[in-house]
């Protein structure tokens, strides 16, 4: 389906037709992306401390400050979210000395 027709309107040039588009997709995405984490019983913090995990070399130890350098959203509380991901059974806890 057109752009055109999933909004039932008109663009007055294709630079505004491309920002009303890219605005759409960004809306569809981002709900599904939503309901993939709702369906899993994760924050979108909680998931990105798991992409930060999993994009890290195997075995390696990470520290907190490490996590929080990388987060996209530099969230201050990092370790409450570790915890969180913690009683939720998606990750492991080690002492680390670099915390």
């Amino acid at each position: 389906m057109k752009i055109e027709e999933e909004i039932k309107g008109r663009f007055r040039n294709e630079y505004h037709k491309g920002l009303i588009n890219l605005m759409y997709t960004v809306k569809q995405i981002s709900y599904q992306f939503l309901q993939f984490l709702k369906k899993h019983k994760i924050t979108e913090p909680q998931y990105n401390i798991l992409r930060i995990l999993r994009g890290a070399k195997p075995l390696q130890q990470v520290s907190i400050n490490y996590l929080k350098e990388r987060m996209l959203d530099k969230s201050p509380d990092v370790s409450r979210i570790i915890d969180r991901l913690l009683e939720k059974g998606y990750i492991e806890r080690k002492e680390n000395a670099l915390d």
